[in-house]
């Protein structure tokens, strides 16, 4: 019973959440420029100070070094499959190989994770994003933007508040620096403070994504396809993942951020990469049906981990 009462708990915010953002489309209670004003909001302030406090108390080691460089490898593996895929089922699509790989961490992974685990354990999961975020700003951005990607994405990066909260919580972080402010009290201040801001973060993202949310919408025929191949590459990547993290890293990895994070939809900022109005459409039905996917699987998760 008490099982039961602890997924309710965890899920229902969840879908409750998602709910209200498709009642404010539907009656107009928000419009299109307050929902991109609530993202706005969410990734250029609440999310860095979960990317600052996440990383300002993770536990640093050489096994918890080497995380970012295992995710990382797996992202590209991810793509490289993707790619495979798609030659071999003749999927076509200039973009589609790229919904085969990276993760929406930033917009929906650290709200589902704060949820299920507690906002307590945001490090665990950062460690695990961090391979991933390297991956997005480098690899995933300069291939997508083609000839002289590399300058767009280093400029991109040079100006994401989220790269410099991770960039600040890492340097606090490993360097023992928050920890010895502690005896001062800096560290207790910086903390209420991040987390004062950090608080509406999953609501808000949550009330965007339900917002963005229009199942009429989606084309149906060339989506199931892109999602059977998204769940077919992270089932494989993912049994890879436990392994190397069993037997190369001695369970390093914390199991619930690693199985939550590989069931999350690709980076939403895909669209913006697309040329012809068909593909825009292809693919945010197809990130629209995954985003669906991951909130069911974590209603799943709230089970299993409870």
């Amino acid at each position: 019973m008490n099982t039961v009462i602890h997924v309710i708990e965890t899920a229902l915010p969840v879908f409750l959440t998602l709910g209200l953002g498709i009642i404010c489309r539907k009656k107009n209670i928000l419009s299109r420029a307050g929902v991109d004003a609530l993202k706005s909001v969410a990734v250029n302030i609440t999310l860095p100070a979960v990317m600052f406090s996440a990383f300002a108390t993770a536990e640093y080691s050489l096994s918890s070094i080497s995380i970012p460089a295992v995710i990382f490898a797996l992202c590209l593996l991810a793509m490289f499959l993707g790619r495979v895929f798609c030659k071999v089922f003749h999927v076509q699509g200039r973009l589609v190989p790229y919904l085969a790989t990276g993760f929406e961490a930033g917009m929906l992974g650290y709200a589902l994770f704060a949820l299920l685990f507690g906002s307590a354990q945001n490090s665990q999961f950062a460690i695990v994003d961090l391979g991933q975020v390297l991956f997005v700003f480098t690899v995933y951005k300069i291939a997508l933007s083609g000839a002289g990607g590399w300058h767009n994405a280093l400029k991109e990066a040079l100006y994401s508040p989220t790269v410099w909260a991770i960039a600040a919580g890492l340097l606090m972080g490993a360097t023992g620096a928050f920890k010895a402010l502690e005896p001062s009290g800096v560290s207790g201040i910086l903390s209420a403070a991040a987390s004062f801001v950090a608080a509406p973060t999953s609501a808000m993202i949550l009330l965007s994504i339900g917002y963005d949310l229009v199942p009429s919408e989606i084309c149906w025929s060339k989506t199931v396809i892109i999602v059977v191949m998204r769940v077919v590459i992270m089932a494989i990547v993912l049994g890879l993942a436990l392994l190397i993290n069993r037997y190369v890293l001695g369970g390093a990895m914390h199991t619930g951020a690693l199985v939550l994070l590989m069931t999350l939809p690709p980076p939403y900022v895909l669209p913006v990469f697309t040329e012809a109005g068909d593909e825009r459409v292809q693919i945010s039905s197809s990130l629209s049906v995954l985003t669906l996917l991951s909130i069911v699987i974590f209603a799943v998760l709230t089970a299993v981990f409870s």
